[in-house]
């Protein structure tokens, strides 16, 4: 079995080999060492993309904003190099709306990396698959499979504003719980406290 650190090695000589800049592959080697380590096909999906670079046009989307639409397929890298400069002046757009990107599971990463910049969790949608990402810390998915997904009709990207999942009655009785490990201080405990009765003979 490859390490983690050979899949990261891998991905980001490779696409400096088909023409990316060593940033952007630095960019790439982390985002399918990140796919791997959620059990999704990453490098697979990556390796079909390279080859198919060999023979098709893609269109790199430079500007996000909230309907992005093209006849050729969107590269998924520059999509995502392009949303994670841009998260900042997107994260308050509802619904973004990307038509007819290719090899879209690379595209994911960007988006958990972009979760984890602006402290909110992303909900991503490719066609009929849903993901959750938080703060680039775990992904919850209806997709469990090792298929290479070539393109999606659309792709469809919410921010989640943050909230309590529980309401103030909830936690106005955890707190009376906790007031159980609470001790009052004692004339013992006073004594017996840091510094207590220390006198300064300077």
């Amino acid at each position: 079995m490859r390490s983690f650190s050979e899949i990261d090695t891998i991905a980001k000589r490779a696409s400096k080999g088909v023409g990316f800049s060593w940033g952007v592959a630095e960019e790439v080697g982390k985002n399918i060492k990140l796919l791997e380590t959620y059990g999704l096909p990453g490098l697979k999906n990556l390796n079909e993309y390279f080859n198919s670079l060999q023979v098709k046009k893609f269109q790199n989307l430079t500007f996000i904003s909230n309907e992005n639409q093209s006849k050729i397929p969107y590269c998924p890298i520059i999509a995502g190099i392009s949303f994670l400069d841009q998260v900042d002046e997107i994260k308050d757009l509802v619904n973004i709306k990307i038509e007819n990107m290719s090899y879209p599971i690379l595209f994911l990463p960007f988006l958990s990396r972009a979760s984890e910049i602006v402290g909110k969790k992303i909900s991503l949608k490719i066609d009929e698959k849903i993901f959750l990402l938080n703060f680039n810390q775990n992904i919850y998915s209806n997709y469990f499979s090792d298929e290479i997904l070539q393109n999606s009709n659309m792709v469809e990207i919410n921010f989640i504003e943050n909230k309590n999942t529980f309401d103030q009655n909830v936690w106005d009785n955890m707190y009376k719980l906790s007031t159980n490990t609470f001790v009052d201080e004692t004339d013992e405990l006073k004594k017996s406290a840091a510094g207590a009765g220390l006198t300064d003979n300077d």
